[in-house]
């Protein structure tokens, strides 16, 4: 079995070990490597490029880029980790569907350990419980303390020697931390812009980023002269859950309709809670006929759906939907907002639990 191994496995000299895929940079020129990774022009270089983003995905790609310029491996994957230990893959490079299961295992390894991992040879070592005869390493990603992202490197093949990576890991702490502080700072950035835009109940898009998708995606209707539906839906008779169950068991309801709501949708449809019992509903590329068949699997599913059936009750509800479709009902999102709100305000007038689409928008 071999066993990780230390920067002390490369204070003596040895020389440059050849493969059938090229050389494995050990020896002086580990030595030589290390010397750039502690001159100050390359802790500058790799401070600048990745505090230059709050994207985790760019700062993944830059830091993957400056560490595999560094140390050749075949591929490189970065994973971010929270506090519960969970990880997400942010970047990668030359990572394929047969490298992710050792990639995944080495980077759970690093996150439960907490300690980098260096392996000349992944099959000998039984943690493991690979065949694939490679190189592998992992580098924990520690910010404040705290581990925030792991990086992983696999070679095509195994080597006698491991790569200069032993060799460099103190000179290439101090890059690390940097790097991983950058990449917390980009995570906890793009948390607080989930937040921001994110209903604090149900988990769906709140009316704050419905405006923002519908001013966008009503200039890209515009450019592609592509349609822009939007679904307005509110349920009927909702207070009769707060008043007969309480407003705990009526927030939960509204959970469970914002879930067959969102389920209705496609990957690329947007849907929100509006405010209250009012939910909507954005279908990008979606003309009148096609956000019609959406607004009657809303009704049917929110009509089939037993609400509240953990708790020991079976509630059916119905809803009241509107459907209005840039350009036929609205020139701007606002009218699309106000076309079909006005649409589901005609179904209540009307009886409530049916589907009313916005008319032709007046001529100016």
């Amino acid at each position: 079995m071999s066993a990780p191994l230390s920067p002390r496995d490369f204070e003596r000299p040895f020389p440059v070990v050849r493969r059938d895929d090229g050389p494995t940079l050990v020896g002086d020129a580990g030595l030589t490597l290390a010397v750039r990774l502690e001159s100050r022009d390359t802790l500058l270089e790799l401070l600048r490029s990745v505090h230059s983003t709050l994207e985790p995905g760019r700062v993944g790609d830059l830091l993957i880029a400056h560490v595999g310029d560094w140390l050749q491996l075949r591929t490189w994957s970065l994973f971010a980790t929270n506090s519960s230990g969970q990880r997400s893959l942010v970047s990668e490079r030359g990572l394929s569907t047969g490298d992710e299961p050792l990639a995944t295992a080495v980077a759970s390894w690093v996150i439960e350990h907490g300690e980098k991992l260096i392996l000349a040879d992944v099959s000998q070592d039984p943690r493991f419980g690979s065949t694939d005869g490679r190189a592998a390493v992992g580098f924990p990603l520690r910010s404040r303390g705290r581990l925030v992202g792991v990086l992983i490197g696999l070679d095509a093949a195994s080597t006698s020697r491991p790569h200069e990576l032993g060799r460099v890991w103190d000179a290439l702490l101090p890059l690390l931390e940097t790097a991983a502080t950058a990449l917390e700072n980009a995570l906890l950035f793009k948390r607080a812009e989930a937040l921001s835009v994110t209903d604090d109940l149900t988990g769906l898009y709140n009316s704050r980023y419905l405006r923002q998708v519908l001013a966008r995606e009503t200039k890209r209707s515009a450019r592609a002269a592509r349609p822009l539906s939007l679904l307005f839906i509110d349920l009927d008779g909702f207070k009769t859950i707060n008043d007969s169950y309480g407003h705990l068991a009526g927030s939960r309801a509204l959970v469970e309709a914002g879930a067959v709501i969102r389920w209705c949708g496609r990957e690329t449809d947007v849907a929100a809670r509006f405010g209250g019992d009012e939910f909507a509903l954005v279908l990008p590329d979606t003309g009148a006929s096609g956000a019609l068949a959406v607004a009657h699997r809303v009704r049917e599913r929110v009509a089939a759906h037993g609400f509240l059936a953990a708790e020991g009750h079976e509630i059916h509800l119905t809803c009241s939907v509107g459907v209005a479709t840039l350009p036929d009902a609205a020139r701007s999102p606002e009218e699309l907002v106000q076309a079909s709100d006005a649409a589901m305000y005609e179904v209540k007038a009307r009886g409530k639990n049916d589907i009313a689409v916005a008319g032709p928008v007046p001529l100016r």
